[in-house]
């Protein structure tokens, strides 16, 4: 023990040697992989026991490793849902892009009885062929059930608030949907923005690659802002960045656009976007400001962890075909872009001082039995939780409507030498928190203006400062460890 206490210490003598002293632990660099659309049950639910069966990557939990707030023998069998939960198949691994409109999964919900997914957020809904119900085990989604036994999972990790992409890849960067210009807007497909607040999927205005008619300029203050204010190299990657007319066939045989405007939430803040995509003006120059303005293609990530000039931190979003968004990806196509990734940042100089945070936007309206903790209420007429325009009578947080919340619980992985190992985290966190972790690590301050990060609990329990955690390369293609 007076080993690693003396190990931790020798690291932060050498970072404050380094001009690192405002760092708050041995993080020195933080990646955030941020995926899409997966609930907890949907990819951890029978989390650490797989099936098994012949022809498919065995997974086997290391000793000791513990169980997880998931699908029960009464859950499994006895669910109160029209429909019973069923695992999907390896070789069936593509599924159709389920519900998840803000009103539609509080209509899930059902007062807290988690029982009417098959009827409101099913594709197609209320019928029998609908996927909601469905989950996948670690013969399919191998290499993350690998991570959570070696490295830090969370099984109580929740949205900030109900809703699609836009919502939660904002509640990242921002803690806060509210600030959208137009104020309100509603498409053919649903509401995109009510008093003021995003709601749906509204693209970013002025993004060169944002063909919706229905466009949003969010005002206040992002992470980017704070990170610039103490000159910390930071930026955003995204797939398809430099060209957005490049395209891969994605898990449906349809060719899909490697970058989706509305999954790059830096874009909708003027400050920090970068609507014309324009260019690093060097390799080392990413993470700094210039023309590029800190956005980027995952083309400019690979060229600066190659150059060993990984900003301190970092966001990555895959190409839509590797995102794991249900339709036109799958979790066959993420876990290569997820190992791919890991593997090259584990083998990197970074990794010394690195966590790796894995996370998802939204739960895509999948099944998961747990009603998350109600902390903001909100009374618009797309609130339907505890009546007709309501989500509860309290007022909301700082006036503003639309951000009922906490959301749906979501997959949550911390990797890092200094993650605890084959351990389940249980304490309430949501998106923001990792918004707080990255803000306490360097003494950034608080967002403020009603942002969600002056509520939510930070990452810490996940970390053990005295511990030595060893890299885990995996195979991209079997999610095992390679040999």
């Amino acid at each position: 023990m007076k080993t690693k206490l003396l190990a931790a210490v020798l690291i932060t003598l050498v970072l404050i040697a380094q001009g690192f002293s405002q760092q708050q632990s041995p993080i020195g660099h933080v990646v955030v992989i941020y995926q899409e659309n997966v609930s907890f049950d949907h990819y951890f639910g029978t989390f650490p026991n797989a099936l098994n069966p012949p022809g498919e990557p065995h997974f086997i939990a290391r000793d000791h490793t513990p169980t997880v707030n998931g699908l029960d023998i009464a859950l499994l069998t006895n669910n109160q849902n029209s429909l019973q939960p069923a695992r999907i198949d390896r070789a069936h691994v593509n599924t159709l892009d389920q519900g998840h409109g803000y009103k539609a999964e509080q209509q899930a919900f059902d007062f807290g009885l988690m029982d009417k997914f098959v009827q409101f957020t099913g594709n197609p809904p209320n019928s029998t062929t609908t996927q909601v119900m469905q989950y996948y085990d670690g013969n399919t989604v191998t290499a993350l059930w690998e991570y959570a036994t070696h490295f830090s999972l969370s099984d109580n990790f929740f949205g900030t608030n109900f809703g699609p992409s836009s919502v939660g890849a904002i509640n990242l960067i921002s803690g806060n949907t509210h600030g959208c210009t137009p104020t309100d807007i509603v498409t053919p497909f649903g509401p995109d923005c009510v008093s003021g607040t995003v709601i749906g999927d509204p693209q970013p205005t002025g993004d060169i690659a944002s063909h919706h008619p229905d466009t949003v300029t969010m005002t206040g203050r992002n992470i980017g802002d704070l990170l610039n204010a103490k000159n910390i190299t930071w930026g955003w990657f995204q797939g398809g960045f430099d060209n957005p007319n490049a395209t891969h066939t994605g898990s449906n045989g349809v060719q899909q656009v490697d970058y989706i405007p509305h999954h790059e939430p830096f874009q909708y803040y003027p400050q920090t976007a970068n609507p014309n995509h324009l260019l690093p003006t060097s390799v080392a120059m990413i993470g700094h400001t210039d023309q590029a303005n800190h956005q980027y293609d995952l083309i400019d990530f690979n060229n600066a962890l190659a150059a060993n000039n990984l900003p301190t931190v970092t966001f990555l979003k895959a190409s839509g075909y590797q995102d794991g968004h249900a339709g036109y990806s799958d979790p066959l196509l993420e876990q290569t872009f997820l190992v791919t990734t890991i593997n090259a940042l584990m083998q990197s100089p970074a990794w010394n001082d690195m966590a790796i945070i894995i996370a998802y936007d939204d739960s895509d309206g999948w099944y998961d039995h747990v009603m998350p903790p109600i902390v903001n209420q909100s009374q618009t007429i797309y609130d339907v939780f505890t009546g007709t325009n309501q989500s509860g009578t309290n007022p909301p947080i700082g006036g503003f409507q639309g951000r009922l919340g906490r959301g749906p619980r979501l997959p949550l992985l911390v990797l890092s030498p200094f993650a605890k190992a084959h351990y389940v985290d249980h304490i309430i966190l949501d998106q923001t928190s990792i918004l707080r972790f990255i803000e306490d690590n360097w003494n950034l301050g608080r967002i403020r203006g009603g942002s969600f990060d002056a509520l939510a609990d930070s990452l810490l329990d996940m970390f053990d400062f005295e511990g030595a955690n060893s890299a885990l390369l995996l195979d991209p293609s079997t999610g095992l460890p390679q040999h």
